[in-house]
């Protein structure tokens, strides 16, 4: 009887032992989500920034700062003249990869998405906490090929932490888990969402935090 409880408690010393070592290890080769912006961000487009890598490998990285187009115009004009948002609100599922834009009963918008591949997205009810136009995001491990380097992400909204739903130009394959825990959209679809989105930003700014007047849209997160 006694070996029996000896037993049972080398086993689930082991088993917290295989724990402890295997969270330890992700947290240190793995990196979560799209990296935290540093407290002087501004959201302006860098010229300066002419490489891109990601996944250790070199991203083709020629666009130009971004131009609005008429519909996020549209957008952007109609909430800063006061257009109701508190009816707006996202839904991410990361079973289908989707997105969607709830507007009271209807739905504004249907995203395909990208979810993490090489961390998890989280899952819950969160609400953006910032949004920049710009911003440069690095993290992941070049011993493991998961290193990335991307300077000027478009459209971020960061709804938790590091996590963020942004543009992405170095992969097309929306559909599919691609990323180290954010959202990641098609450029066109991000800008889309961002306008749509409150805090509200007007188009001569670059970032802007929610306040008790111009609140963050909620984010919903499900598998």
């Amino acid at each position: 009887m006694k070996n029996i409880k000896w037993l049972s408690l080398l086993v689930l010393f082991l088993a917290v032992f295989v724990l402890i070592f295997s969270s330890r290890n992700f947290l240190e080769n793995d990196s979560c989500g799209c990296d935290l912006p540093s407290v002087d961000e501004n959201g302006e487009y860098d010229s300066s920034n002419e490489k891109a890598l990601w996944l250790n490998q070199s991203v083709d990285y020629q666009f130009a700062e971004l131009e609005p187009s008429s519909e996020a115009l549209a957008l952007s004009s109609g909430l800063v003249l006061g257009a109701n948002t508190d009816g707006r609100w996202i839904e991410v599922d990361l079973s289908d990869q989707k997105l969607y834009a709830h507007n009271g009963n209807n739905i504004d918008y249907e995203f395909l998405i990208s979810s993490g591949k090489w961390a998890p997205t989280p899952t819950g009810e969160f609400r953006i906490w910032v949004k920049l136009k710009y911003t440069k995001m690095e993290g992941g491990k070049k011993e493991n090929n998961t290193y990335y380097y991307l300077p000027n992400v478009p459209y971020v909204q960061y709804f938790y932490q590091g996590y963020g739903i942004h543009g992405a130009y170095w992969h097309n394959n929306f559909g599919q888990p691609m990323s180290h825990g954010c959202i990641n959209m098609a450029i066109p679809d991000a800008e889309k969402l961002f306008y749509w989105t409150s805090p509200v930003l007007s188009q001569d700014k670059w970032v802007v935090y929610p306040s008790k007047d111009n609140p963050g849209t909620r984010v919903v997160i499900h598998d």
